[in-house]
């Protein structure tokens, strides 16, 4: 049995393969959460939980969206005249 796709830094073109425990899921989710500086309160916790029990492919993508849009905001822009 191959191993789970990680979660991508990039566009998605298909699902993700594989699958991951919810407790794996959700740990997942977490980790993009605080790196992205994200304060969770308490049913922000209890959506977390119930992403984390859909399927692989999903939460991977939502995990990848959060990573990317973190990504995103923190990169620095740059004005015309740089």
């Amino acid at each position: 049995m191959r191993k789970p796709e990680p979660v991508s830094d990039g566009p998605i073109h298909r699902a993700p393969y594989g699958f991951v425990e919810d407790v794996g899921q959700r740990a997942a989710l977490l980790a993009e959460l605080e790196a992205a500086g994200v304060e969770l309160g308490t049913y922000d916790h209890r959506i977390v939980d119930w992403l984390a029990g859909w399927d692989w492919p999903t939460v991977a993508t939502i995990a990848s969206l959060i990573r990317r849009a973190h990504r995103s905001a923190t990169r620095p822009t740059h004005t015309e005249s740089e």
